[in-house]
């Protein structure tokens, strides 16, 4: 009992500050001090101070404030990019295992085909010809990340469709979309969301590793990515410009892999059974 509630305890405790950080994101503005954009060529690579509490970058810009937007601009290309391939990769698991035989098939060796190639490696490659920007690299993660969630809902639709109340619902006259959205999906959504939320710090990685090679939010937009790769050239001179997106980075990630984890304890039937 009490290994329980200090289970659960924590479990609050991550949801909290994960709610947080999601919360500060999105009212950056107002407690951003400086403007992200601005450069002020008076304090240019100022240590952090009263008046710039993480110092300035190489043209004066406030660290903290761009850290701030930049909450903004990761955290929503991530929520926006899973959301897509959630969406994306969902309906093609759940086409491929409702239609069975060729489709089935085809969709399929298509999975097989882009798991074929190393995430990082085929995003690096579709950004590069298409060209660095937000757009492209949303782009070139939806491509390769849809497969993992279309496998999985795939493999949790076949575990379900042949069921006694799945078959029940057949006779009792409930197909197509009715059949999916009350019976297919609510039996399958548990561990669909378990893998969207420990997907959350590995997506937010994968954008700032694309930002921080030039290939994805340009500057003088703030993402910590891309100020990681403004800031390394001055290493030696000013650590501050690495050391707090990358801070950023480490903590936002670390949290919500802890959540991912959380939720996995909460809602994967495996885990619920063991309980």
């Amino acid at each position: 009992m009490l290994s329980s509630g200090c289970e659960t305890r924590h479990q609050k405790i991550v949801i909290f500050v994960a709610l947080l950080i999601v919360l500060l994101a999105m009212i950056a503005p107002i407690f951003a001090p400086h403007d992200p954009l601005e450069p002020n060529f008076m304090h240019i690579l100022e240590k952090p101070s009263s008046t710039y509490l993480f110092g300035t970058d190489q043209v004066g810009r406030c660290i903290l404030s761009r850290i701030l937007h930049g909450a903004k601009v990761s955290l929503g290309m991530t929520f926006f990019l899973l959301s897509l391939v959630f969406v994306l990769g969902v309906t093609i698991g759940l086409i491929a295992a409702l239609s069975g035989g060729f489709m089935d098939m085809l969709l399929m060796r298509l999975v097989d085909t882009v798991l074929a190639f190393p995430d990082i490696v085929f995003a690096i490659a579709v950004v590069g010809i298409l060209g660095p920007g937000i757009v492209n690299t949303i782009l070139a993660l939806a491509v390769i990340w849809w497969t993992k969630y279309a496998r999985l809902t795939r493999m949790l639709v076949m575990s379900v469709k042949n069921t006694e109340y799945i078959q029940s619902a057949k006779m009792a006259g409930v197909w197509g979309l009715d059949l999916i959205f009350r019976y297919i999906l609510p039996n399958i959504i548990s561990p669909l969301i378990v893998q969207l939320a420990m997907d959350i710090g590995g997506m937010m990685l994968a954008l700032a590793g694309l930002s921080f090679l030039g290939l994805g939010v340009q500057p003088p937009t703030p993402e910590w990515g891309s100020m990681l790769s403004e800031g390394k050239a001055y290493i030696q001179t000013a650590p501050w410009l690495l050391l707090y997106p990358g801070l950023a980075i480490f903590i936002v990630v670390g949290v919500f892999n802890i959540l991912g984890d959380r939720m996995r304890d909460l809602l994967d039937p495996k885990n619920m059974q063991s309980n």
